[in-house]
């Protein structure tokens, strides 16, 4: 299987998905609906909304089951982005080589576009659960997505990172961070398309070994390429952890730790897939290229 080609075409899907989801930014408040839009289709890899999709395809059923949920994951992901990036949080000039939506639109409006994904993320979810037949598990996937985006999971890591800012942590706290405020929604997105798709108890539990591990090497990742990345391929100036003093993997482990910590991650993540067949292969794929990604 061709990796590349795979993630092309299904983010083309998602993509289509977006933009037929999305208001038009002819809706009045033209700005904010411009705003939204600007940011959602700035680039993104879609990583999200497609493990969530490749999770329900591994358990055996058809990605359509999933697709709802996988956009309103993405919407999740950039309102998180926009309020990263805004003057109070990490103050981000660019994001994907373009200027942050507050740059673009003000500070007021980028706010109000977050806010904005954030709540249509779930009325798309409530809406999608209307509409199937497989009701409960639709209000399993929006519960796990809310509690994932909410205060114990990716709120509650940037609060417990912002806090920790200018000051020496330990690796409990460092865990903390990255677990709940990468790594929730990661984990969240896979067990939605795993639940989705009417995965077995068994599966769904190598599924979210399998996201736990992939989260991390994740973030090791990130953090390395804050470190090493090229500005152009990653979209956004180097060196901005260290510039907000906070705390990654390389600061308390050091770069070599935190590359085989990466390693050990991936290692894991593609045990986790063992009792599948051919039908978790870009599952397996996209571990290993988290090691190598570039951007």
């Amino acid at each position: 299987m061709d990796l590349k080609v795979y993630l092309e075409e299904k983010k083309s899907i998602i993509d289509k998905a977006l933009d037929d989801i999305l208001n038009p930014p002819k809706i009045m408040p033209v700005k904010i609906h411009e705003a939204m839009r600007y940011s959602v289709f700035a680039g993104g890899k879609r990583l999200r909304p497609i493990l969530c999709i490749t999770a329900c395809e591994a358990v055996g059923s058809s990605f359509e089951k999933a697709l709802p949920v996988a956009c309103a994951l993405e919407l999740i992901h950039t309102y998180s982005l926009i309020h990263d990036d805004l003057p109070a949080m990490d103050d981000d000039d660019l994001r994907r080589g373009k200027p942050t939506n507050h740059i673009a639109f003000g500070e007021a409006i980028a706010i109000l576009a977050g806010d904005a994904l954030l709540t249509y993320a779930f009325e798309i979810i409530s809406q999608f659960g209307l509409k199937t037949q497989e009701k409960d598990a639709v209000f399993q996937v929006g519960q796990e997505i809310a509690q994932a985006a909410g205060t114990m999971g990716m709120i509650g890591g940037q609060v417990v990172d912002i806090l920790s800012e200018n000051k020496k942590i330990d690796a409990k706290t460092l865990e903390y961070i990255h677990n709940h405020k990468t790594g929730a929604l990661i984990k969240a997105s896979v067990r939605a398309g795993a639940i989705l798709g009417k995965g077995n108890s068994e599966q769904i539990k190598h599924l979210t070994h399998y996201a736990e591990n992939l989260g991390l090497a994740f973030q090791i990742t990130d953090d390395l390429l804050d470190i090493f990345g090229d500005e152009k391929k990653i979209g956004k100036p180097v060196g901005s952890d260290d510039k907000n003093q906070k705390a990654t993997f390389p600061s308390i482990f050091g770069i070599e730790k935190s590359r085989e910590m990466a390693r050990e991650a991936v290692i894991k993540a593609e045990a986790a897939l063992e009792i599948f067949n051919e039908e978790a292969e870009p599952l397996r794929l996209l571990a290993k290229y988290l090691l190598f990604r570039e951007n």
